[in-house]
Order: C-alpha cells, then sequence, then structure tokens
C-alpha cells in the first residue's frame, strides 16, 4: 500500500524547487495510490492535479483545494462521485474508466458552477439506457460530456425526456447494485483460494473488471518488482523494529526520530526552555505534545521526538506555543524542585563605615560672637542710603 507522504509530494515538485506550499500543479500517477491524503493540507494553491492511474477507491480529502481547477482521477477503483462541493473552482472533471455504478451521484456536481468539462467514458454507469439525457439535465452548468460538445437542442431534449430517463437510471442501477453485490463476495472467495497461486498461472488465467482484480494486480506487480514486502512479512518486520523509547532500567532515552534541529536551555536555574525547529507549513493537528516529569515526548505525523530531562518539572505549569512565522515549538518547562534564594541583607558595620562621607566645615575668621554688633554695624554701612527702608505688614 503506497500513501502520499511529504517525501513523495517534495520528489513531484522538483520544478518548483521542492517547495510544496505554493505548488499550483502536482502530477502522481502511477504510484499505485490507495487514500487522497494529506495535499489539501501541503498544497492548498494547487489548480491542477493528477491522480490518474492509481488504486484510489474514494474521493475524499479535497475540500480545503478552493483554487483547483482541473482534477485527473481516471484508472482508479471510485464508484461513487462525492466530497468535491466544496472545491468552488473546479472546472474540467476526468473520472475515466472507474466503476462508477450510481450515476445519480452526480448530483453532487450541482453546486460547482464553474465545471465545464466531464468525463466518465468507460464506467458502467455508461451503458445505462438515458445515461447523456440524465446527465446533460442534471448537470446544466457542463458544456462538454465525455469529450462531446453539448448543443442547446441537445439540452432542451434532455430536460424534456428527464422524468423519462431518470425511472430508467434507476432501474439500471438497481440491477447493477445486485450484481456488484454478488461480484463482490465472490470475488473475495476466488482471491483468497488464488493468493496462492504462481505468478505465471495467475497473469494466463482469465479474471474479471472490478477494483479487486486491479488491487490483486497491482500487488503481485510490485512484489514481482521488490517495492513491497508480504503482509505478513511487514507486520513482522514492524514488530521487531519497533522503536523503543526506554532503556532496560526504565529511563527515557533521548530520540530524535524526524531528525528535527533544536536547542535546549538551562541557564535559568528556574526552569528549562526546549525550542524545536518543526516545519514551517506543517499544519498543527500533525503534533501531538506529552511532558511528563522526566521527559518531553513530541509526535510530529507519527516520528517521535523525545528529550530526557535532567531534573523534575511541573507539567500542571508548563507551557506550549508555536511560532506562526517560523513554525518553531517552544516547552517552557518549570523546575520541582526550584526554591528562590532569599535576599541578602548586609549587616557588616565596618564596610558601612568606610563607605560614609562627612561634611567638611572650613573655619572662617570672622565667627566670633563678641563682634556680632560691630560687624552689623559695618555692613550698614555699606548699604545704598537711597533704598528705601523695610517695612512690615
Amino acid at each position: 500500500m503506497v500513501r502520499i507522504t511529504e517525501d513523495l509530494v517534495r520528489k513531484k515538485a522538483e520544478h518548483n524547487e521542492k517547495i510544496i506550499g505554493t505548488l499550483e500543479e502536482l502530477s502522481l500517477h502511477q504510484e499505485d495510490v490507495h487514500k487522497i491524503e494529506n495535499v489539501q493540507h501541503w498544497c492548498k494553491h494547487l489548480e491542477i492535479l493528477y491522480l490518474q492511474s492509481n488504486l484510489i477507491p474514494k474521493i475524499e480529502n479535497l475540500h480545503k483545494l478552493k483554487k483547483l481547477k482541473y482534477l485527473n482521477l481516471a484508472i482508479n477503483n471510485i464508484e461513487v462521485i462525492e466530497n468535491l462541493e466544496r472545491c468552488e473552482s473546479l472546472e474540467k472533471l476526468d473520472l475515466t474508466l472507474n466503476f462508477i455504478g450510481d450515476l445519480e451521484s452526480v448530483q453532487s456536481l450541482k453546486n460547482n458552477i464553474f465545471l465545464r468539462d466531464l468525463y466518465l467514458t468507460g464506467n458502467p454507469c455508461t451503458d445505462y439506457p438515458g445515461y447523456r439525457q440524465y446527465v446533460i439535465a442534471t448537470l446544466t452548468q457542463i458544456t462538454c460530456l465525455d469529450n462531446v460538445d453539448i448543443v442547446p437542442s441537445e439540452r432542451i431534449k434532455a430536460l424534456q425526456n428527464f422524468p423519462n430517463a431518470e425511472k430508467q437510471i434507476k432501474r439500471a442501477q438497481e440491477k447493477y447494485y445486485a450484481f456488484r453485490e454478488n461480484q463482490r463476495t465472490r470475488l473475495q472467495e476466488q482471491q483468497e483460494n488464488d493468493r496462492n497461486l504462481d505468478d505465471d498461472v495467475f497473469w494466463h488465467s482469465k479474471s474479471e473488471h472490478a477494483p479487486e482484480t486491479r488491487c490483486e494486480m497491482s500487488r503481485r506487480s510490485r512484489l514481482a518488482r521488490g517495492k513491497d514486502k508480504d503482509e505478513t512479512e511487514a507486520v513482522k518486520e514492524n514488530e521487531t523494529k519497533e522503536l523503543p523509547i526506554y532503556s532496560k532500567t526504565g529511563k527515557p532515552l533521548n530520540i530524535n526520530q524526524a531528525k528535527l534541529s533544536f536547542t535546549f536551555d538551562d541557564s535559568d536555574e528556574s526552569k528549562y526552555v526546549l525550542d524545536i525547529a518543526i516545519y514551517k507549513h506543517l499544519d498543527t493537528s500533525y503534533i501531538d505534545v506529552d511532558l511528563q516529569p522526566l521527559y518531553a515526548r513530541v509526535t510530529i505525523k507519527g516520528k517521535i521526538f523525545q528529550y530526557a530531562l535532567p531534573e523534575e518539572i511541573l507539567t500542571d505549569s508548563s507551557t506550549c506555543q508555536r511560532s506562526q512565522i517560523t513554525g518553531h515549538l517552544v516547552l517552557i518547562m518549570p523546575k520541582l524542585n526550584y526554591k528562590p534564594k532569599p535576599k541578602k541583607y548586609n549587616t557588616d558595620t565596618t564596610e558601612n563605615d568606610n563607605n560614609r562621607c562627612y561634611l567638611e566645615v572650613t573655619p572662617q575668621p570672622d565667627m566670633d560672637f563678641s563682634k556680632i554688633v560691630e560687624n552689623y554695624s559695618k555692613r550698614q554701612e555699606n548699604i545704598d542710603p537711597d533704598m528705601p527702608p523695610l517695612e512690615f505688614v
């Protein structure tokens, strides 16, 4: 099973210097992808998305792609048209060679007002009587169906015959649902018996055209190319390669599975500060933080970052914040046994005496109390006679 990983998307973004946040076109065709995921979180500016020739059974996780104009899902295992209502800019949708038997599901495209081209060639629903009239009457905004332009006269006839076409479609769908249910159970039993067949016998035998057959063919092809391992072997390998997070004595280990840059600051006696350089464009929903008294563990998309702390911390008082500019995750963890030091008061008197300052007074020669009157008379002689005397009020 192949998943859409960040490494795969970056590999396909070489034309954009492996920067996925600003991608406008992405091609993930012929990758044996089983599920649409992560693209809407990493590439929100996508306008063109190629997902043809995969093993996708369901249309999902595309509702955040508001700028998506062209979506190619040809040659997949899709059986229902769904979950595209919020792709407001969608103009072209290619669902060629899928297994769509629920033709009434095209009604989910009514709100895609900019949709012009729709391709359903090679699906079981195209064999229903009244198929083309039903689609044209249901989706009045499209101008081309299965690479054939829709003329005004054809649309008028389709709207007039819509009630009859709708009845025919419902009867045909019921027959197909019964056939598909029998086919599904029959193929499941057959695949259990054929799983031990040699590749030569399998490839030379006849098989039905069904999603289950495509998945089995893809599995055998990947095994032959050495890209996949048998399911039982994969389970055993995962069990043997389980990542240890504690030592034999029970102490937490330092782990950096995601290979992230980080800084640990213990310069402050009252707390620890751990700064982890998480990818800027990574959605916060993929990050899980677990603080314990003796370690801090951060899980980023399933990859573990764990740091063993020198002392116990107060988990209830710790804080976790993420920068909206750099994407860094900052953990502030107060120490459990920290006690603030009391203030010291200076009681040394000798030091205080040394720091004392004295006022120096120079002796004055005329400070003779016996000559106060004499000195006053001398000062009176120096006063200007024209100056009026002071009057007390």
